[in-house]
């Protein structure tokens, strides 16, 4: 937290500015990350569901996406709260791009093949936070563990 108060002090308001594709996509990626921290465990099946999650539904390429979780996971371990990322989408996100997070946070979290309270939790809260209907949450949750 202190390394972005002070870049933001240091390189002024205009070069820390990112474009709002630059922040759905290191919001959509924090959640993902923050799923799979949710067990204690970040898996290798969790680490590739994010890849491949975020290779098809924002179209990157793999150099792109490894950029990006870096970035992501530098937001997550300074962040404080849920609220700063699911914040960013209530503000860049439709109600289908917050259920299609959903479906990917849930995906994420089945990746290994199991599905810890920790994990559950975790999305439920997010959910609530985006205002996504329990009808959606439940969908995405089966969804994700038929797949």
């Amino acid at each position: 937290m202190i390394d972005v108060l002070k870049k933001l002090f240091l390189e002024g308001p205009e070069e820390n500015e990112k474009t709002p594709d630059e922040v759905r996509r290191i919001a959509t990626a924090a959640l993902l990350i923050e799923v799979a921290r949710a067990d204690f465990a970040q898996d290798a099946e969790e680490e590739a569901a994010m890849a491949q999650l975020l290779t098809g539904t924002l179209a990157l390429d793999k150099t792109t996406v490894d950029a990006l979780m870096s970035e992501a996971n530098d937001a997550v371990d300074n962040a404080t709260s849920l609220y700063e990322f699911t914040r960013l989408v209530n503000d860049h996100y439709d109600y289908d791009g917050k259920c299609r997070l959903i479906d990917a946070m849930w995906r994420v979290a089945y990746a290994d093949q199991s599905l810890s309270k920790y994990e559950e939790h975790l999305i439920r809260r997010a959910s609530e936070l985006i205002y996504v209907n329990h009808e959606d949450f439940i969908r995405g949750k089966i969804a994700a563990k038929e797949a």
